[in-house]
């Protein structure tokens, strides 16, 4: 079994895993701002407690986005500054599918929606379909007003978790009769993400880490729009 270990700073959640032989270890923490200083200690920490280096690693996984820009590219920097150093592939990982995957994992449902609030009255969201424990995407990652939300046509419920559901009462009338919010909010987490990156491993999609690109979405239209207001 490889050797993963896994970053995430996508949202105010920050968070780093260690996949050993199939025990994942993660320290998961909500810290607003405190990002940039508190991520790499917590790696540190964890290769420290498994009593692994860097270089014992076979992949660093990465929550590539969508979410906040700057914590994205926090956690980027972070995992392509340690694979560079050691000579590493990188896995980088989609913060809905990790969404996707904790909801399944807390409440087992097939169908799943995730969403993150993308600021400007907008959300990044997908839906999922459970397959053999994964989550499937159903339709592409999108940025969109939360009225424009449109559901897949493959179930008629979906259970929907991500901060972007705050924007619930915003989303037309036949979104809002199919879908069960979650009480408390999911955030991405890199227990999730190490796991998605196992599957991306075996599959042979380990990218060099000048390929571990953040995922942005909106990326131009976000600073357009920024500079209109």
């Amino acid at each position: 079994m490889p050797k993963i270990l896994a970053l995430d700073t996508s949202t105010d959640a920050c968070s780093v895993a260690l996949d050993v032989d199939g025990e994942v270890k993660q320290d998961f923490r909500i810290i607003p701002r405190q990002h940039t200083k508190q991520l790499l200690p917590m790696v540190q920490q964890m290769l420290s407690d498994c009593g692994l280096n860097v270089s014992d690693l076979d992949a660093i996984a990465v929550g590539r986005g969508p979410g906040s820009f700057a914590g994205i590219r926090i956690a980027t920097g972070a995992a392509q500054g340690l694979a560079f150093a050691a000579e590493l592939p990188m896995l980088p990982t989609s913060t809905l599918a990790a969404i996707a995957l904790r909801i399944y994992r807390d409440t087992g449902a097939e169908f799943i929606v995730t969403a993150l609030d993308a600021r400007m009255n907008e959300i990044y969201c997908c839906a999922y379909q459970i397959q053999n424990g994964l989550p499937v995407a159903l339709m592409p990652e999108t940025v969109c007003a939360p009225g424009q939300l449109q559901l897949p046509e493959e179930s008629q419920h979906w259970t929907v978790g991500g901060s972007g559901w705050c924007y619930l009462e915003d989303m037309s009338a036949e979104v809002q009769q199919a879908v069960t919010p979650l009480e408390d909010t999911v955030y991405p987490a890199a227990a999730e993400i190490v796991t998605l990156a196992l599957q991306d491993w075996e599959a042979g999609k380990a990218v060099p880490p000048e390929e571990a690109l953040p995922v942005y979405l909106r990326d131009q239209v976000a600073w357009k729009k920024k500079d209109q207001q």
